[in-house]
Order: structure tokens, then C-alpha cells, then sequence
């Protein structure tokens, strides 16, 4: 008889909605919905420029809003998605060695009584905000840049395309080293855990057939964890690639479109920061900048579904190389 009267509340309680359950469905509906109200709401935004530019709004190279002889605007996107471009790849460039190299540090490294302040030192710095970055890297980096790193890349690279032209302290090359300090705290976060994670006995196996330490590292941890280590990396390159005031206050703000890493330009980020509370009455312009956000959209998604096939990739050949 109890165990009817037990079967019978076992049954009510299955029957009774699971509120956890419930929130958790409609938070993963609300991810995709606000994606694309997102996304609606920047093509909407976008279609008057979008006709009055075509397609040639991504070729252009001339970024004139208001032209001296009262015609219509003439804007283009190109510099802005070089700007973006060119300082993430800086950023990645420095930003993911030295993520990967403390990552490695904290969990194979570190003595004990070093680890958790070192953890608790990187996470701080993930929550120093933009704008912060960018005063110091005005006050400081700029200057450091202008009078110690750029002369020298000058004077010893100088023959090198990249690294010709005015060294003022201000350009891609400055904001792409601080977008690299800004990210790598988030890159090590991740990589990090994904180091840890890795079984003890992929290590010890390493060991038992005569690896160093070093050696255990770059043979047996690195390629287990490279699935994890490609996704911190995505989610750094989001990181830098959106990132607007830092960069907004050291990269000169200039529309132009060159090889040289010492001179100013823009990024989209930036353009719309400084632009989009001029825009009153002119409809065209506002368009652009919306179209600017648009195409910022549509290339941290690319990037990112780029990262996510290159993770189900090495997942899946890391899968079959163990199953052999």
C-alpha cells in the first residue's frame, strides 16, 4: 500500500511543470529571437543606404559625409573593415602566444602559493573597463609607442611596407596592442580551464615514456586541449574585433586605407563611437553607420562560424585518432 500511495506522488510530481526546465527552455529561444530582432533592426536601419550605395558601399574608400559643394554624401566602408581587420590580427597576433604561455603557466607551472594570485591578477584585468584602457594607453602607450617601438621598428624594418611613414605614437599598430592586452585575459581564462581539463593520465602517459615537462606540454596536452584553445581564440577575436573606445582613443580616427601600421586610420567600432551624434537630418548618413553595424555583425559571425567548423573539425579527427 505504500508503495502505491509513493508510486502515485512520484507520478502527480512528474506531472507538475518543472519551473528550471521551463526558464531554461525559454532562455535558449530568447538567444535566437534577440539575435534576430538584432538583426532585423540593423537591415532596417540599413536600407536607405543600402540603395543609395549598393554594393559599392563596400568598395568604396572615400568616407565624405557632409561634401563641401552641398550634393550627397559619399561614404564607404572599406577603410573602417581594413581598420578592423588589420588591428585583430595584431591583437591575435600578440594576444594569443602570450595567453597560451600563461595558461600553460598556471596549470603545469606555477607553485601552489603563486597559482591563485596569478588567476586572481589575469581576471582583474578582464574587468578593467574599456575606457580605462584607453586613457592609460593615451597617457602612456601612445607616447611609449611614439618615442621607443615605432622609431625602432623604423630604423631596423624600415624597409618593410608595414612599418614606414610618421611615427606619432597613434595607428593600427597601437590599437592593436592594446586591444592584445585587453583580450588576453579572456583568452588565458579559457585556455586555462581547457589545459586543466585535460586528463591526468594524457600526461602521465608522456611521462612514463621518458618526456620532460616541457616536453609533456607540447606533446600531450597542447594537441589533446587544441579543440579548447581554438574556441578561446574565437572568442577573443569577437572580443577584439567589437571593441570601440579603447581603440577609438589611439588609433587617430582617420579614413584611409594604407600598409604602414604607424599611421592613423579607423575601425568600424570607431566610425559609429564618433560619428553617430552627427547624423541629425541626414538620413543617408545615419544609414551608413547602421550598414557599418550591419557588416560588423556579419563578419563576427563569419569569424566565429569559421571557429566553430575548425573546433567540430580538430573535435572530430581528435575522436577518430583516439578510437585508432
Amino acid at each position: 500500500m505504500q508503495t502505491q500511495v509513493e508510486n502515485t506522488r512520484a507520478r502527480q510530481r512528474a506531472r507538475r511543470p518543472d519551473f528550471l526546465h521551463t526558464i531554461l527552455i525559454v532562455t535558449a529561444f530568447a538567444i535566437p529571437v534577440i539575435a534576430t530582432l538584432c538583426l532585423y533592426a540593423l537591415i532596417n536601419g540599413s536600407l536607405d543606404s543600402l540603395q543609395a550605395f549598393g554594393f559599392g558601399f563596400l568598395t568604396s574608400s572615400k568616407w565624405i559625409p557632409n561634401p563641401p559643394n552641398g550634393g550627397p554624401p559619399i561614404l564607404g566602408a572599406l577603410p573602417a573593415m581594413y581598420g578592423s581587420v588589420v588591428t585583430t590580427a595584431i591583437a591575435l597576433l600578440f594576444a594569443v602566444p602570450i595567453s597560451l604561455g600563461i595558461a600553460l603557466f598556471q596549470s603545469e607551472l606555477a607553485p601552489r602559493k603563486l597559482r591563485l594570485p596569478s588567476i586572481f591578477l589575469v581576471e582583474l584585468l578582464a574587468a578593467v573597463p574599456s575606457v580605462v584602457y584607453g586613457l592609460w594607453g593615451i597617457l602612456f602607450l601612445v607616447p611609449f609607442m611614439s618615442n621607443y617601438v615605432d622609431p625602432g621598428l623604423l630604423g631596423s624594418l624600415g624597409f618593410l611596407p608595414i612599418f614606414q611613414g610618421e611615427t606619432n605614437g597613434l595607428g593600427m599598430l597601437t590599437a592593436g596592442v592594446i586591444l592584445a592586452i585587453m583580450i588576453i585575459p579572456y583568452g588565458a581564462a579559457v585556455m586555462r580551464e581547457v589545459v586543466t581539463a585535460v586528463p591526468r593520465a594524457q600526461r602521465e602517459a608522456c611521462i612514463a615514456l621518458g618526456g620532460t615537462k616541457w616536453e609533456t606540454m607540447r606533446m600531450a596536452v597542447i594537441p589533446y586541449a587544441s579543440t579548447g584553445i581554438i574556441a578561446a581564440v574565437v572568442l577573443a577575436m569577437g572580443r577584439a574585433i567589437g571593441e570601440t573606445m579603447a581603440v577609438t582613443m589611439v588609433i587617430g580616427n582617420v579614413a584611409r586605407i594604407t600598409p604602414s601600421l604607424f599611421v592613423p586610420a579607423e575601425t568600424i567600432p570607431s566610425v559609429i563611437a564618433n560619428e553617430f551624434t552627427e547624423v541629425a537630418g541626414n538620413g543617408v548618413y545615419l544609414a551608413a553607420l547602421f550598414e557599418l553595424a550591419l557588416i560588423l555583425f556579419a563578419i563576427a559571425f563569419v569569424m566565429n562560424l569559421i571557429g566553430r567548423l575548425l573546433i567540430t573539425r580538430l573535435a572530430f579527427h581528435g575522436k577518430v585518432s583516439r578510437n585508432v
